[in-house]
């Protein structure tokens, strides 16, 4: 005869942990203190006529090594567009050295960075990460980091790696970065409330809202209206923020 108990109780084990990632996320708030030194990689906003060879020659490093420390795959910039500097450091923010943000709050903010944006263009990440400021000071989004990460529409999460896990990942250098400059109020989305990916989401309310800007494989959206900021019971988990 078939054991159906154990059936059950594996069915009960396999669902344990297909919710472990979101418990696991919402301890997160020391694994990448240990990145977040008293010096960070410098950064520079580009000005109207800069040119990518003319900011090489400028902190005297190689055209390869700026577009590679910032994961451009392309020399084209704009003014406002945010650079890493490789091998130059300046002093971390005086806002992080002072403790006026949580480092919890910061450290999860670079998880998330890094789970959705690893491999983006530096300002591409910090994008992401402003996003989640920017909902901060929107009426209809929770108050703090955290509750902006972990939000939840009863069926799924705002942002998928929080589903899956992998905001679990440690952030590397770079996000951490990202993270810092996006608390420190850089934004390259330009006060977007939302990004996605259009090679992989094909929800078509996502798509409807009003673009502002792309960087790299994200676009950055804003809201048809201020009374409308959480996705629709249906909308399939998958979908980027």
């Amino acid at each position: 005869m078939r054991n159906y108990k154990g059936l059950v109780w594996l069915g009960v084990l396999l669902l344990f942990l297909g919710q472990a990632a979101p418990a696991l996320a919402a301890d997160i708030g020391t694994s990448a203190v240990s990145l977040i030194d008293d010096e960070v990689e410098m950064t520079y906003t580009v000005q109207a006529g800069d040119t990518l060879s003319g900011i090489a020659g400028q902190f005297g490093v190689t055209l390869d090594n700026l577009t590679n420390a910032n994961r451009l795959d392309t020399y084209l910039i704009h003014p406002n567009d945010l650079l890493l500097i490789p091998g130059h450091y300046e002093p971390v923010p005086a806002f992080v050295s002072r403790g006026d943000v949580d480092r919890s709050d910061l450290t999860l903010l670079a998880h998330l960075i890094y789970a959705e944006a690893r491999g983006e263009p530096f300002s591409g990440q910090v994008a992401v990460g402003a996003v989640i400021i920017n909902r901060l000071a929107s009426p209809v989004f929770p108050k703090t980091i955290r509750e902006v990460i972990m939000q939840h529409s009863g069926r799924s999460y705002q942002f998928q790696p929080v589903s899956d896990g992998a905001i679990d990942l440690t952030p590397d250098a770079t996000a951490v970065r990202a993270a810092i400059s996006a608390l420190n109020g850089r934004d390259p989305s330009h006060g977007a409330l939302y990004f996605y990916n259009p090679a992989q989401a094909d929800d078509s309310w996502i798509r409807s809202l009003p673009v502002i800007t792309r960087i790299g494989n994200h676009v950055f959206a804003t809201e048809r209206s201020a009374g409308r900021a959480f996705f629709p019971e249906g909308v399939p988990a998958d979908l980027p923020a």
